[in-house]
């Protein structure tokens, strides 16, 4: 029992460090009222640092990455059904959550007199695609506010650094140390997030009174029962697409072990090993799970893509703000499939989805800590739909490479 109390704390200390200090920083806004607005500073600290650092850390973390990977053959093949299948699960579980916002709105009835940011209805035309995209000087890109096309650029110097082999090792070399230096300046600076945290609800609070607390309780009871739900029933459709009958009974038969793991550790890598087991259990063929399963890991994140369409909504109704109309949703499904997969593969990625979700719409500063408390209150039954749609997306690749009979032919053997 202590064992299990020690891992408890260790992978769950930290979010519980938030939640408390975020807990007093709200009871603290109560107390102060208005006057809270004095300790905004001490929010706003937190918020320049973690902007300040998040670009550098975005293009050596994924240029790194990028330049890093090497040798490619029948590895080709299960690496394109593998994006294939992580995009359109990633849609299918968006697309769920788009919908259920629809009928449950999380923010609703919140009354915060915030600014609406704007140009967000113009996001849709083809000129600010574009300029999601790519940026027309190399100073522009330095910038939180084009991320999308700091991470294309990032993925095109990976690229050009490793087609180059040994000419392009040193500079490779560098790519990587420079992505564990900003590793750890992330890490120095979230020492300071709770008090940054605490600081800032206190202003929300303050300023803007109780209401925000209790959207967040509305935004948990719609995330939980959703997320339990895609657990159960799609996970069992992916594993009948995969191999019916057959898949579905070995699926359950074997994913509880990396199932529990991803609930105690709150970590997808952790889950890599038992996740590895059950899909040998399962009859996945080794080449397939050894990769779908450690890559998926990084950049296949179904709960994270339930958790960004929670966020945006939240924010969109937080803001005042119509979150209806096909464009508006299909806009957002986008978002969060890329939250979920490219950006869930940075160091980090939780925070830097946010602030891409910030930035892509143009909502201010502030927005940052309100869905902050969000990805912190989503993250365990988050970090098992992450873990496990792994397994069953390995089955799917082998599903698409090795016909209708694969696992029967695998298990015979």
């Amino acid at each position: 029992m202590p064992i299990v109390s020690s891992n408890f704390f260790k992978s769950y200390g930290f979010s519980l460090l938030l939640i408390a200090s975020i807990g007093i920083g709200s009871v603290a806004g109560v107390v102060l009222k208005k006057e809270a607005v004095l300790l905004k500073p001490f929010g706003d600290l937190f918020l320049n640092l973690l902007f300040t650092a998040i670009v550098p850390l975005v293009f050596f973390s994924i240029a790194s990455a990028v330049a890093g990977m090497s040798n490619m053959s029948r590895l080709g093949k299960i690496l394109s059904a593998m994006m294939c299948v992580f995009i359109l699960t990633g849609m299918a579980a968006s697309a769920i959550m788009a919908i259920a916002v629809q009928f449950y709105p999380p923010a609703a009835g919140v009354t915060l007199d915030l600014n609406i940011p704007a140009g967000v209805e113009q996001f849709k035309t083809s000129e600010q695609i574009v300029q999601a995209l790519a940026v027309p000087d190399f100073s522009d890109i330095l910038s939180k506010k084009n991320m999308l096309a700091l991470m294309i650029f990032s993925i095109i110097i990976g690229l050009a650094s490793a087609s180059l082999g040994e000419k392009g090792k040193s500079f490779s070399t560098f790519l990587a140390s420079a992505n564990e230096v900003m590793m750890k300046v992330i890490d120095y600076i979230m020492f300071y997030a709770p008090v940054g945290l605490c600081s800032y609800f206190a202003y929300f609070v303050g300023v803007y009174g109780s209401d925000l607390i209790g959207s967040y309780l509305r935004a948990m009871v719609l995330y939980y029962p959703i997320t339990i739900l895609y657990f159960f029933f799609a996970f069992t459709l992916y594993a009948y697409i995969a191999a019916r009958g057959t898949g579905v009974r070995m699926f359950w038969k074997n994913i509880i072990p990396p199932s529990l793991t991803a609930l105690a550790t709150a970590s997808s890598v952790a889950t890599i090993p038992s996740n590895l087991e059950a899909a040998n259990k399962t009859g996945i063929p080794r080449d397939i799970s050894e990769v779908v399963i450690p890559i998926g890991a990084t950049i296949h994140m179904e709960g994270s893509c339930l958790a960004a369409m929670l966020k945006i909504a939240f924010l969109f109704g937080v803001f005042h703000m119509d979150f209806s109309g096909i464009q508006t949703v299909l806009t957002a499904i986008g978002i969060a499939v890329l939250c979920g997969t490219v950006v869930s593969g940075i160091p980090g990625g939780g925070v830097i989805g946010e602030i891409l979700i910030i930035s892509l719409y143009g909502f201010p500063p502030e927005a940052f800590p309100i869905i902050t408390m969000i990805g912190t209150l989503v993250d365990p039954p988050a970090t098992m739909v992450n873990a496990i749609g792994d397994n069953v997306a390995s089955m799917l690749v082998a599903r698409i490479l090795g016909g209708n009979d694969w696992i029967k032919e695998k298990i015979t053997l």
